[in-house]
């Protein structure tokens, strides 16, 4: 038996996904938690073969707490189930140390063949992701150091793509449980990384990067 705990704070998500997992013989969720210091005081007192990860958390993003997990037990594996396009975010997050990465919007169709690769060794993205990762790999990483895939933080990254999808820094901040202040921080840290100048022009570029980046 497989011991899964599930990482999200929208309780019928983790539910979903729970009933779902639990209807297949060989594995087993035995805990679910809302953020990322909860899961941390799970790993402590369960022995886990999996933690499913979403990338927006209260508190700790998914991602840094993926690196967490992979610097506590680093044999523990980690997949991510998160809104988040996965052209924007996988690449990261195996980066990261998650070894699969699942959109929401598929998850209930491909959660337990994702779950299985992973439990098995292998790594699960779809085909175009792993071909973007593969030629990221042959090609070096030069030509992209000024992404800000590259050049932002966890959060920042978030910030910035929900600014590229339209929405204002109260919506923002309500989205990623921080106040609007800590957001409006985030865009000023952003601003400085990309050499922005003003509030206009950090909204052009974001959005010009989300489409950019979501139809490739």
């Amino acid at each position: 038996m497989k011991n899964i705990i599930i990482v999200d704070d929208h309780p019928m998500m983790r539910k979903g996904l729970a009933m779902t997992l639990e209807a297949e013989p060989d594995l087993t969720v035995v805990g679910q938690a809302a953020d990322a210091e909860e899961c941390m005081s799970m790993l402590e007192s369960m022995d886990l073969d999996l933690v499913i990860v979403d990338i927006s958390l209260p508190g700790m993003s998914g991602l840094e707490l993926i690196k967490h997990i992979q610097a506590l037990q680093p044999d523990l594996k980690t997949l991510v189930v998160s809104r988040h396009d996965e052209t924007l975010y996988a690449e990261r997050a195996i980066r990261a140390g998650a070894r699969g990465y699942v959109m929401k919007l598929e998850a209930s169709n491909l959660i337990v063949k994702a779950v299985r690769r992973v439990l098995s060794g292998g790594i699960y993205v779809s085909e175009e992701i792993n071909e973007r990762l593969l030629l990221g790999l042959a090609a070096g990483r030069e030509e992209i150091a000024q992404s800000p895939l590259e050049v932002l933080s966890d959060r920042e990254l978030e910030v910035f793509e929900l600014t590229g999808r339209g929405l204002g820094t109260r919506d923002i901040a309500e989205r990623l449980h921080l106040s609007v202040k800590t957001v409006e921080s985030y865009r000023a840290r952003i601003k400085d990384k990309l050499n922005l100048k003003s509030a206009a022009e950090l909204m052009q570029h974001a959005v010009q990067w989300v489409e950019g980046e979501g139809s490739t």
